[in-house]
């Protein structure tokens, strides 16, 4: 029974999102793939309130399987560009920075993968989030430092800045691995969204309860729960299937 319940609640979700990933990147180049603007932020020439938004992609190759890549962009009052916060893994050994500022569309494809947006505030209140925001990008502990699995990768990187601001409230979907990868080898701390508790050991083993992500169980990186806020089911690889928040 016990391996019944194994195969349906791990090996089988990530088998069906390994075989839909294989199909979607069959013969794709990564220098060719899409990197355009997605069309779900507002254009900032036109748009003059504050914004931050926050999303998620699907990594590249195979990788896609399993995990996303996130993000999060901000535009002052007033200003005419977005300025991007993420972490790449690329060049990391070679001396490049893990934490990466850029400045243009907050939207764009992530090599092909159409981005998901999971936050967006404009107006009242953005102006101090965002100053909220980049103290916490300086205080993020690894800011040269970047692992695929478990982490510190993009996903920890977010979650940092989700706990250092609770406003933005960010439920990471349980497709990104390195978000229950605590700072400092801490084995216990918020839950990113700021709306409940989480322990977890070096981000391989954990459990999460909390009003925005449900009950998540984390083990070797991979997470499946449910969401009783709005219900849902998480499983690896497929991501959160239910209503949508």
């Amino acid at each position: 029974m016990l391996s019944i319940g194994f195969a349906v609640l791990i090996v089988l979700p990530i088998l069906t999102s390994t075989g839909s990933t294989m199909l979607q990147v069959r013969g794709e180049d990564w220098r060719n793939a899409r990197r355009d603007s997605s069309g779900q932020a507002p254009d900032p020439m036109t748009t003059n309130e504050a914004v931050v938004q926050v999303y998620v992609a699907r990594t590249v190759g195979l990788r896609g399987a399993l995990a996303v890549h996130s993000w999060l962009a901000v535009k002052p009052e007033g200003a005419s560009h977005y300025t991007r916060y993420e972490v790449i893994g690329w060049g990391v050994a070679r001396g490049y920075p893990a934490v990466r500022v850029t400045q243009g569309n907050a939207d764009n494809y992530w090599f092909g993968a159409e981005p998901q947006k999971l936050f967006e505030r404009r107006g009242d209140g953005v102006e101090a989030m965002i100053k909220q925001i980049e103290a916490a990008v300086r205080s993020y502990p690894y800011p040269d430092s970047y692992r695929t699995w478990p982490g510190p990768n993009s996903n920890t990187f977010i979650a940092h800045v989700a706990r250092a601001v609770p406003q933005l409230r960010v439920d990471l979907p349980p497709t990104a691995i390195g978000k229950d990868f605590l700072a400092n080898g801490d084995i216990a701390a918020w839950a990113p969204s700021g709306t409940g508790f989480q322990v977890s050991l070096f981000g391989l083993f954990g459990v999460m309860v909390a009003l925005e992500e449900g009950v998540e169980l984390n083990l070797f990186g991979l997470s499946f729960g449910v969401d009783l806020n709005s219900p849902g089911i998480k499983l690896p690889g497929l991501g959160r299937i239910g209503f949508r928040k």
